[in-house]
């Protein structure tokens, strides 16, 4: 299994979605945290297993919340670059590929 990282904002996306779930009720703050989990765990399993999105970005969805995990898969690593929402701004994580 690689090991991951996270691009400085997704960090961020992701406290904030897991927040935003939390403040509804912390139990689906739980449940979100642990799909997120899965799908990183997925990813860093087999990341070539997902599809190119917007090469060289693949991405992960969640059956369960409306999120995908965005992430280049390195030779050393697989580093997120985003946790997106699928219904917001869906290009806002471009600049980061810098």
């Amino acid at each position: 299994m690689k090991r991951h990282a996270f691009h400085h904002e997704a960090e961020e996306d992701y406290a904030d979605a897991a927040e935003y779930y939390a403040g509804i009720e912390p139990e689906l703050g739980g449940r979100f945290y642990d799909e997120i989990e899965r799908l990183i765990r997925d990813v860093r399993q087999n990341p070539e297993r997902f599809r190119l999105f917007d090469a060289p970005i693949r991405r992960h969805f969640s059956d369960v919340f409306p999120y995908a995990v965005l992430y280049v898969d390195q030779p050393d690593r697989v580093l997120i670059i985003a946790l997106m929402h699928m219904k917001r701004c869906p290009g806002y994580w471009r600049p980061r590929l810098k």
